[in-house]
């Protein structure tokens, strides 16, 4: 499941889980421990008129929670980013919300994470007679959220191990009742580890009370997970930002194509696709603010030329010719509602997919998923937080690919015309 990688790559990951689960704790003690605060900060933290912790005891959260709502009511309501790194690796963390309603706020935090910390309170979790344990609805929900957005790294972080005297049997009894939830999804690499983001038990630290754990501490495990990006194995994928042209009044006339490459490589010489228009394309040069280069890979910004005169503008996909992206009007997704208003199937949205955005409407709900049973019903209509499987019809085509196999080409936002509010987050399925 894990193996050594580039020292100082980056690891994307959030924590998820309950209402007071203790992931702000977790994070600042990750920051704490690991040096990646400074000393300002720690005497404004014990300085706060807002510390929850008692007696001396610095309140950690306090590093994410960074709004005044948050420290007054002791949540997290936004998702809160942290930078930090080790002699190992660098890190971007997302603390996301554990509310319900904040569900999407966790959407958005996962969907370029390569990990997600799943926290379980021990307190919270019910202890059956039977020998089983009754997870909470949010566990599941998150759980199922990491799934659809195939998050590559699970880890299942038991907390406040210190509450129920480090008891190794309850533990045990969790990562079984997690483990069977986690195949009824399909989730397949988890790692449990005990710890307590309070007292720094296996946070940072091996902890003498959990004896019994054999494995690595969260920083071991975190610094040694293995980033492979599929996206560098996949299809050339490069949607057009900006089209540059300057001195067009000379004969040498330039004219550059700029944007991210989403997936692929590229090369002087390729031969490329436009689309939707299916124009045949070469690359002539490759661009970057260091000058010219003879290929390029997923992740960079560049600048492409063509020898062809094209007629090619922002929203336009430059593909691989072999393999070109899917060209849709009608589509299925799975989508999480993010907005306050339900969705009205009588109403169009505008559809965010790369740089294109043309107007859509949601033909049919297929199904509701029930994060509980992970059954799926017949629906009406969506609300705030719901998840369900649509069928979408697109007044533009677009050049897309399934979320499974690219995720950038595999993702859409829907945006309300009248309020230009984002109202869902969409997974292509092909």
């Amino acid at each position: 499941m894990t193996k050594n990688t580039n020292e100082q790559s980056l690891l994307r990951f959030i924590t998820a889980g309950s209402v007071d689960d203790g992931k702000s704790t977790l994070i600042g003690r990750l920051l704490f421990d690991s040096k990646g605060i400074f000393a300002d900060q720690l005497d404004a933290m014990s300085r706060s008129k807002h510390k929850r912790t008692v007696g001396d005891t610095v309140d950690l959260s306090l590093l994410t929670d960074g709004l005044e709502a948050e420290r007054e009511q002791g949540i997290t309501i936004d998702v809160a980013y942290r930078y930090f790194a080790t002699p190992k690796r660098k890190f971007i963390i997302a603390d996301t919300p554990g509310h319900e309603q904040y569900t999407r706020n966790m959407v958005t935090g996962a969907s370029t994470a390569d990990a997600v910390i799943i926290l379980v309170d021990v307190s919270k979790v019910k202890l059956r007679e039977d020998g089983g344990v009754d997870l909470l609805i949010q566990t599941k929900r998150h759980s199922t959220i990491a799934h659809l957005l195939q998050i590559e790294h699970v880890i299942v972080a038991v907390n406040k191990m210190d509450l129920v005297d480090y008891n190794q049997d309850i533990y045990n009894r969790i990562v079984k009742a997690y483990g069977e939830f986690a195949e009824t999804l399909g989730l397949k690499d988890i790692t449990p580890i005990p710890l307590s983001a309070l007292t720094g038990d296996n946070v940072v630290e091996k902890s003498e009370k959990l004896g019994w754990y054999q494995g690595p501490t969260l920083i071991e495990l975190l610094e040694s997970l293995s980033v492979y990006e599929e996206s560098h194995n996949a299809p050339f994928r490069f949607p057009v930002q900006l089209v540059a042209r300057h001195n067009g009044h000379e004969a040498n006339d330039f004219r550059g194509y700029m944007g991210r490459i989403e997936a692929g490589k590229v090369s002087v010489g390729d031969k490329l696709v436009v689309q939707p228009s299916g124009q045949a394309a070469t690359v002539k040069d490759i661009v970057t603010l260091e000058g010219s280069h003879q290929s390029a890979v997923v992740g960079q910004s560049i600048t492409l030329l063509l020898d062809e005169y094209l007629d090619i503008s922002r929203g336009d996909l430059l593909a691989s010719a072999a393999q070109p992206a899917t060209q849709l009007k009608q589509l299925k997704a799975d989508v999480c509602w993010m907005s306050d208003e339900p969705l009205d199937v009588r109403r169009k949205y505008w559809i965010k997919h790369g740089t294109r955005q043309t107007s859509a409407k949601v033909k049919a709900i297929e199904s509701l998923l029930d994060i509980n049973t992970q059954q799926r019903h017949s629906a009406e209509g969506l609300k705030l937080n719901d998840i369900a499987t649509i069928e979408l019809a697109v007044q533009q085509p677009l050049a897309a690919d399934a979320y499974s196999d690219i995720r950038a080409t595999g993702a859409f936002i829907l945006i309300d015309e009248v309020t230009h509010q984002t109202v869902a987050a969409g997974m292509i399925r092909l």
